[in-house]
């Protein structure tokens, strides 16, 4: 096994600390694991150990698919007819008067 050193502020090693902490491991084994995913497979063994690390708008599209896989699970849906009409989307009056006590109709202001 080959060492390697890193030099990094003490923000980021203070964060990488209480991080390993958390998933009850070491930073070292945390470093590894990120090499190990930034350059998969051992080609002398033919084989893939760790797959290889998301862009991030791969991540988001896979976040996205797994949120509306949920909602078709739970039969929650996104419905045109659920959407409010555009004159109660631009609604102004009704938002200055809750903001407003003085402004309603009612109160003659």
């Amino acid at each position: 096994m080959r060492n390697i050193t890193v030099s990094v502020d003490e923000e980021t090693h203070r964060r990488a600390r209480v991080r390993a902490a958390e998933l009850d491991t070491s930073v070292s084994a945390l470093v590894r694991e990120f090499l190990r995913r930034l350059a998969p497979g051992d080609r002398r063994q033919g084989r893939l150990e760790s797959p290889p690390l998301e862009s991030a708008l791969e991540r988001r599209r896979r976040l996205f698919e797994e949120v509306f896989t949920d909602f078709d699970a739970r039969g929650v849906g996104l419905h045109m007819a659920d959407n409010l009409p555009r004159a109660a989307l631009h609604d102004r009056s009704a938002i200055g008067s809750e903001a407003d006590p003085a402004r309603r109709p009612d109160t003659g202001g």
